[in-house]
């Protein structure tokens, strides 16, 4: 059998966010599988709002895409050899669709992916139950807010953007800051941000909501204890393509 291939995909153009990601994926173990990292080749160099996510979309695009003799949007053949993709930005971002719309193989982003895998380990029998994002600046308080309500359908229904989801808090560092800054300093604000988040609610999963986050599981852990999951959404999103990819989905 042929190793599966799966492109990793960074829309932000800071190359060391992409380096960060490939221990994390690498200690996943998952056999027979062939990583390749991309970093997009201009745009922003962390994604902070909604003007970052067109931006970075935009650049990645023009780099990653063609038209096809119809004028239709496809892949370059060099990016085209891929059995998945993971778009490693903690968003709803606008490359996840637009891939789609250019391959048969499946596109996963890390926000879909850690919101699904949130929703497998909450107990939903009960309705108090819930998880919550820990992000970087305030302005994803709002976009994940929004996002998650319409992704769980929850948005304008009655009962608000949230649902299952407890809320959202955030760090006011952006994902470049979380490296280059003092380490000590981005652990209080990672861990403060973390009590926020679990006074909001009875959250039992707690989703990690950037991929700069990748390896700080162990701090949120010092907070919430050892009976509160905690979910990278990197490693959701590689599980998600492994397991849509060998079943064939």
């Amino acid at each position: 059998m042929p190793p599966i291939r799966i492109l990793i995909i960074n829309p932000n153009s800071t190359s060391s966010m992409t380096h960060a990601l490939k221990p994390l994926i690498d200690s996943l173990e998952y056999a027979n599988t062939q990583y390749t990292y991309y970093t997009a080749p201009s745009g922003p160099p962390s994604v902070n709002n909604t003007a970052d996510i067109h931006a970075s979309t935009a650049a990645c695009l023009a780099d990653l895409g063609t038209s096809d003799p119809h004028g239709a949007p496809v892949l370059r053949s060099e990016h085209a050899a891929y059995d998945g993709y993971l778009v490693a930005c903690y968003s709803r971002h606008g490359l996840v669709t637009a891939l789609r719309a250019m391959t048969t193989a499946p596109v996963v982003g890390i926000f879909e992916a850690s919101v699904a895998a949130a929703l497998q380990l909450l107990d939903l029998e009960y309705e108090r139950q819930q998880f919550g994002i820990v992000s970087t600046g305030a302005a994803w308080e709002v976009l994940l807010g929004d996002a998650v309500g319409l992704l769980l359908g929850t948005l304008g229904s009655g009962e608000g953007a949230y649902g299952r989801c407890a809320g959202v808090e955030t760090t006011g560092l952006d994902a470049t800051e979380l490296h280059s800054a003092e380490q000590g300093e981005v652990k209080r604000r990672v861990q403060e941000a973390v009590g926020r988040l679990m006074e909001k609610g009875t959250v039992k999963v707690v989703l990690l909501g950037c991929a700069g986050m990748a390896g700080m599981e162990g701090w949120v852990r010092e907070v919430v204890g050892e009976r509160v999951r905690v979910v990278d959404g990197v490693k959701a999103g590689v599980g998600a393509l492994q397991g849509l990819i060998r079943g064939k989905f």
